[in-house]
């Protein structure tokens, strides 16, 4: 696992839109907005994670 992939339940370190990958680590199409230090909700699948793809551009 990469040092950006994040797992569920973990607190999400930036507010944005983070992608949910396979266990694989191949893309889902799946996205998920989080705000910066509420934890990143379950995935669907045992083994999945998230890497974040859109930093929110707000303060």
């Amino acid at each position: 696992m990469s040092k950006n992939n994040f797992k569920p339940g973990e607190k999400a370190p930036i507010s944005g839109q983070y992608e949910m990958l396979g266990p694989r680590g191949g893309k889902t199409g799946i996205e998920r907005t989080v705000v910066k230090n509420e934890p990143l909700p379950p995935t669907l699948q045992a083994g999945q994670s998230y890497v974040l793809v859109d930093k929110t551009k707000t303060r």
